[in-house]
């Protein structure tokens, strides 16, 4: 027996154990399925969710509940615990693949999934950049031992960024070139587009915020759009009548344009959003602002129209660039699925609401949206391209660019080109005081132009805020001095709202005079809507509340818990304070 026991012990003298509920590092990221497990964690984790990114408030939409930017309601000591914000589970778990790949023997696959996950690195800090600016680089899994690196401070900004290009070059280079068929997995395309964006974002943030190296940003996002729009093999989806609208109400993404997007799948996976449901439960709203960037279908401006600033509903909306009916619910919308038409009820705080991701009627209950919801299309690269080059010096943006980039967003939507010396040229006064910031020179009038189509081209989809925080025209999302202003109603009385003929909406002030047997919608003036001039005017979202812009805004406050714990050595964002006592 003692030489049994002696001849086990002499061949199993290891006695490390691994944990049998888990695989660790050491015997994992062998395979495919592997890979996948792990990075399928990612992107259910950082990307955008529909349900939030569509509720985003700023100059163009209104709803219930306006956001803590515009209401100023964040505060240093609040839970900034979720993914995008000061939350870092996402970071390890990306360098714990790229420090333990290496036990994959296939090189190819190996590669791939290395490039994903430098992908999902470069997206990581670009979203800690966009929301805190100077944040802690971290490119190595962090042991409870590694005191210095836990209690860094924060690194500068522009080095973060540059990290963030070199890890979106790394993904390039290493992620293969096909397409996933159901855009719904991280491409060397995916890569590119989100280059363009992060770069653009913190060009034109470093241009208009007065910091230095804007123009080092900026050629990239252009470089990075322009190879896409050259190889990438994407285009822009214009099949039937409403290519626009039926881009954003499809069960299955349109992936001639989708580049990358989150699939939803109700009747068998139950996996649905709210996106369609939000729009009528929290009364979203476009705002006249946004409605009067608009042009007309003919390509001249809207503000220019004779007595345009008091035109009623089923006036202010003929002739309009086709756009608008595919995002707006306009007079004779018919819903998808039925033959009849939706008369405007003024549900919406503005009395503009958004019918842009709106299906059927089946969709329209909470967590029964099934359009696959796009995170990166094809359009907004065009976009890129175009910003890109007109933000950088004169001449860098010449006709050519725009024909092959923006250009063609207005072809799909049966709109004129905008031609570059018209445009600096003839610049719109109406542009020039939504967006103040932009100053003068000879780029002034196009870059004017791009914004107008980049804020209808990707209203609701999560940008509008962002590109107001970067191009620092925060104080245009607040009322002050600038009302949420909606539909302009003539008078109190008796209005068709859907061009059919039939008055289908009262409003009153005092007697209605309409019966419940006729079926019309009615609206009282003070309790159900509040106009601008009492019985007539504009319908004022949030009448009785007027928020001021504060410039700490542009930033998110670092977390107070988290500067207790480094000591102080992590520093306050301007503006915010909190009870920490460290400078």
């Amino acid at each position: 027996m003692t030489a049994a026991v002696i001849a086990a012990m002499s061949v199993s003298c290891d006695l490390t154990l691994y944990p049998e509920d888990a695989e660790s590092p050491e015997v994992y990221f062998k395979s495919e399925a592997h890979f996948e497990q792990w990075t399928n964690y990612l992107y259910a984790g950082l990307l955008d969710s529909p349900d939030a990114v569509s509720r985003y408030n700023a100059d163009d939409m209104v709803d219930k509940s306006m956001g803590n930017i515009i209401q100023g309601l964040r505060l240093a000591s609040d839970d900034m615990s979720s993914n995008n914000e000061w939350d870092w589970d996402m970071l390890r778990r990306i360098n714990t693949l790229l420090e333990n790949s290496s036990n994959c023997q296939d090189e190819a696959l190996r590669t791939k999934y290395d490039g994903i996950a430098y992908f999902f690195r470069a997206y990581f800090y670009f979203q800690k950049v966009m929301r805190f600016g100077d944040v802690p680089y971290y490119d190595k899994v962090l042991e409870s031992t590694d005191t210095d690196f836990l209690n860094k401070a924060r690194d500068d900004r522009e080095y973060v960024m540059d990290k963030v290009m070199e890890d979106f070059d790394r993904a390039i280079d290493m992620i293969p070139a096909d397409k996933d068929p159901n855009s719904a997995r991280v491409t060397k395309w995916v890569a590119l587009a989100m280059k363009s964006r992060a770069a653009l974002f913190e060009g034109t943030w470093r241009k208009y915020h007065g910091l230095g190296n804007a123009d080092k940003f900026l050629e990239q996002a252009a470089a990075a759009a322009k190879t896409f729009i050259d190889e990438s093999g994407y285009t822009l989806y214009n099949q039937g009548a409403e290519p626009y609208r039926d881009l954003f109400c499809s069960d299955k993404a349109k992936t001639e344009e989708v580049v990358l997007a989150r699939l939803y799948q109700f009747e068998t996976l139950n996996i649905a959003n709210s996106v369609q449901f939000n729009i009528r439960n929290d009364a979203q709203g476009f705002t006249r602002r946004f409605m009067n960037h608009y042009l007309m279908a003919d390509g001249t401006r809207f503000t220019d129209v004779p007595g345009h600033e008091t035109m009623f509903y089923t006036d202010e909306t003929k002739n309009r660039d086709p756009r608008m009916a595919q995002t707006v619910l306009c007079p004779g919308y018919i819903i998808k699925d039925e033959t009849k038409t939706t008369p405007n009820d003024m549900t919406s705080l503005t009395g503009y609401e958004p019918i842009k991701f709106v299906a059927s009627s089946a969709h329209s209950g909470a967590s029964k949206g099934t359009m696959d919801w796009p995170l990166v299309r094809a359009a907004e690269i065009y976009l890129n391209y175009a910003e890109a080059l007109a933000e950088l010096s004169p001449g860098r943006l010449d006709q050519n660019a725009l024909d092959i980039s923006v250009n063609k967003i207005r072809e799909r939507a049966k709109m004129p080109p905008i031609m570059l010396s018209a445009a600096n040229t003839y610049i719109d006064p109406f542009m020039e005081s939504c967006y103040p910031e932009v100053p003068a020179g000879a780029n002034k009038g196009i870059i004017l132009e791009i914004r107008r189509e980049r804020t209808i081209e990707l209203v609701n989809e999560g940008f509008r805020q962002w590109d107001m925080l970067r191009w620092k025209e925060g104080k245009q999302m607040v009322n002050d001095g600038k009302p949420y202003y909606g539909i302009y109603f003539p008078a109190e009385g008796l209005y068709d709202m859907d061009g059919d003929g039939k008055n289908d909406l009262e409003i009153y002030s005092s007697v209605q005079q309409s019966k419940p047997a006729d079926g019309l919608t009615v609206k009282k003036i003070g309790s159900d809507l509040v106009l601008s001039e009492g019985t007539y005017g504009y319908v004022v979202a949030w009448s009785t509340l007027t928020w001021k812009w504060n410039d700490r805004e542009y930033l998110w406050p670092i977390p107070a818990d988290q500067r207790v714990l480094t000591g102080g050595v992590l520093t306050q964002n301007p503006g915010w304070t909190d009870s920490t006592n460290f400078n």
